[in-house]
C-alpha cells in the first residue's frame, strides 16, 4: 500500500513539472535581442520592418511586437532579407529564438 501512494505522489509531481514546462515554453520562445549583424529597417507608420542577415551564418529570429502578438520564429540564411508586417501594436525588437 505504501508503494502505491509513493508512485501516485511521484506521478503527480511529474505531471506538475510537465505542465509547468509546457506553460513556460511559448513565453520563453523569444530570446535576447538579435545581434547587430542582423540589419533592421523599420517604418513604424506603415507597421513594416525588414531584416537582413549579415551574420555569415543562419540566424533564427522573430519580430517582437509591443502590445500585440509576436511573429513566429524564422530561420534566415546569410544575405537573406525578410519583410515583416503587423496590424496591432508597435515594433518592439528583433529577437533570437
Amino acid at each position: 500500500m505504501h508503494l502505491k501512494n509513493t508512485l501516485s505522489a511521484a506521478a503527480a509531481a511529474a505531471m506538475i513539472t510537465a505542465c509547468t514546462l509546457t506553460a513556460a515554453g511559448p513565453a520563453a520562445a523569444a530570446g535576447g535581442t538579435a545581434p547587430a549583424c542582423v540589419a533592421r529597417e523599420v517604418v513604424k507608420q506603415d507597421k513594416t520592418a525588414w531584416t537582413t542577415n549579415n551574420c555569415g551564418r543562419n540566424m533564427h529570429i522573430k519580430l517582437v511586437i509591443d502590445n500585440g502578438p509576436d511573429k513566429q520564429c524564422w530561420t534566415t540564411f546569410p544575405g537573406e532579407t525578410l519583410k515583416w508586417t503587423w496590424k496591432v501594436g508597435s515594433y518592439g525588437r528583433i529577437a533570437v529564438c
